[in-house]
């Protein structure tokens, strides 16, 4: 009999290289179904028995979630945590109740600490609140990694939590003001290669960061599901020495776009935190072979995929 895998937030970056992973790597024991607000209101508890109820899943992917940029986060803090905490109880219980064999819900490194040290790693979630500008979100997030242990201890459930760091690819969300990072640039360059017009880069480019391509974290995800089997979570992560700067991002965005025209930093934009490493120790100890796309080749797949879906995607 196949196992029903329902994904949650299955439309977002995340659920679509999910999605497209398993198409091209089909298992014959796995159904997927893949959810977006059209197929039901998380929020609510009656929509989410009712989805429950309707699939019977065996195990489920969690991505859906209220998310925002920093200045959403800022202005919204009550929503950003009753939303996500009543979302996630939603799943949770009904897991429970409905005897799902295994949960994976997904966290984020902008919910450790916001006072720490670096390299991060799972055991230092709770060591010290998070940066006051997303404490909502941040707190609502970090209860998905408390109640996986009480919902373990209590009633025995397999539910654990993937922590991954800067994600990019296919589908993302690729607006100029609210996106993330990587599809920003794509989007800033597209613009300026079309116009003619200066590509602005914006700060001093220095900060460094890990970025994962989306189907790698897809292909780790779903090794999370067949195969990690604990409450405590797991940073999903390129390793330390692939830290890039966003400076050195932009330059292959540049490349993979064909774009000759001249390159300005604004420098009276702020950069954000210097550096955010993670460490993927716990990963590695797993999977010690495990090789990520390089970054030259993501970039180039993500350019053209955007090219292609100019007119169709998030922007």
């Amino acid at each position: 009999m196949s196992k029903i895998i329902l994904v949650t937030g299955g439309s977002g970056l995340v659920g679509s290289a999910i999605n497209a992973y398993m198409k091209a790597n089909p298992e014959p024991s796995e159904t997927y179904i893949f959810l977006s607000s059209k197929d039901g209101d998380l929020r609510s508890r009656a929509d989410t028995e009712a989805i429950f109820e309707k699939h019977k899943p065996t195990k489920c992917i969690h991505l859906a979630a209220k998310v925002g940029g920093l200045f959403a986060n800022m202005k919204q803090k009550v929503e950003f945590y009753r939303e996500n905490i009543i979302i996630n109880d939603n799943i949770m219980e009904c897991c429970r109740i409905y005897k799902v064999e295994k949960l994976v819900s997904y966290l984020s490194t902008c919910i450790f600490p916001d006072k720490t040290t670096f390299p991060i790693d799972e055991t230092m979630l709770h060591d010290g609140p998070p940066h006051s500008s997303n404490e909502g979100y941040a707190y609502a997030k970090r209860m998905v990694d408390t109640m996986n242990r009480a919902y373990s201890e209590e009633y025995n459930c397999n539910f654990t939590s993937i922590i991954p760091t800067n994600i990019y690819g296919p589908s993302d969300n690729y607006s100029i003001e609210n996106g993330h990072v990587i599809p920003g640039l794509i989007h800033k360059v597209y613009l300026a290669k079309k116009n003619n017009t200066p590509f602005t880069i914006w700060g001093s480019g220095k900060p460094l960061r890990q970025f994962m391509y989306s189907e790698d974290l897809a292909k780790l995800t779903i090794w999370t599901v067949r195969e990690y089997h604990s409450p405590e979570p797991i940073i999903i992560s390129t390793d330390e020495s692939d830290e890039v700067s966003i400076g050195d991002v932009a330059m292959m965005v540049v490349k993979a776009m064909g774009f000759t025209g001249e390159v300005v930093y604004d420098t009276s934009k702020a950069d954000g935190q210097f550096k955010k490493t993670a460490s993927n120790k716990k990963l590695r100890g797993f999977l010690p072979e495990y090789k990520f796309m390089e970054m030259e080749e993501g970039i180039q797949k993500s350019v053209d995929w955007f090219v292609a879906n100019y007119d169709r995607c998030r922007k």
